[in-house]
C-alpha cells in the first residue's frame, strides 16, 4: 500500500488542528494595549500548542520520508496519533482561558503524554513493517528524546496540582528538547 494517502490525510488533519486553535483566539473589544492583557494566557497556550503541533508535523514528515510502504496496522496507528493530536485545541483553549489552572494544565499534560505514546506506537508499527536495515529503523535509533519526553510528562502531570506553572515550564522544556535539530533522519535519508 502506498504511503501518499496517509501522508496527505495527515497533513490535512494537522492543518485543521492549527486552524481550530487560531480560531479560539478571540479579538478584544478594546483598542488599547490593556485590552490585550486578558488574552496573554490564551496566546501563550496557543504558542506552546502551535510549537507542539509543528514538532509532530515535522517528525511525521520525517517518518513519511523514510518509509516505503504502509499497511492497515500503520494506518490505524496513524489515525490513533491524529485522534490524540486533535484534542490539543480543546486542552489549549481550556488551559489558556483558565489562566493555567491546575486541572487544565494537568489535562493538557495527559493529552501531550497520550500524543507521545501514540507517536511511539506509530513508530513501532512502522518498524515492524520495515526491515532492520531500512532507513526508517536506522533513523529512529533508540529515540532518547521520545523516552525523556514521556518521563517529563509523567512528572509534570501530578506536579500541575502542586504548581501548575512549574508543570507548564516542564512542557516548555519538552518542546525545547524537540526544537533542537535532530539530524538522524536527514543524515540517513540524504
Amino acid at each position: 500500500m502506498k504511503k501518499s494517502r496517509m501522508e496527505a490525510f495527515s497533513d490535512g488533519v494537522f492543518a485543521i488542528i492549527i486552524t481550530i486553535m487560531v480560531l479560539e483566539l478571540k479579538v478584544p473589544h478594546g483598542t488599547d494595549l490593556n485590552s490585550l492583557v486578558p488574552l496573554i494566557p490564551v496566546f501563550l497556550s496557543y504558542v506552546l500548542s502551535f510549537i507542539f503541533i509543528a514538532i509532530y508535523w515535522n517528525n511525521h514528515h520525517h517518518l513519511c520520508q523514510a518509509i516505503e510502504k504502509v499497511n492497515g496496522t500503520i494506518l490505524w496507528a496513524n489515525i490513533h496519533l491524529l485522534f490524540w493530536l486533535s484534542l490539543i485545541p480543546f486542552v489549549t483553549g481550556w488551559m489558556g482561558e483558565n489562566n493555567f489552572a491546575s486541572l487544565p494544565v494537568a489535562l493538557y499534560g495527559v493529552v501531550l503524554l497520550l500524543d507521545a505514546i501514540a507517536y511511539f506506537i506509530l513508530t513501532l508499527a512502522l518498524k515492524a513493517h520495515h526491515e532492520e536495515d531500512s532507513k526508517l529503523v536506522k533513523a529512529l535509533g533508540n529515540d532518547f528524546k521520545g523516552k525523556i519526553s514521556l518521563v517529563i510528562y509523567i512528572i509534570a502531570i501530578p506536579l500541575a496540582f502542586v504548581n501548575s506553572l512549574s508543570a507548564a515550564l516542564l512542557y516548555i522544556v519538552v518542546a525545547l528538547i524537540w526544537l533542537i535539530p535532530d539530524k538522524r533522519f536527514e543524515r540517513i535519508i540524504s
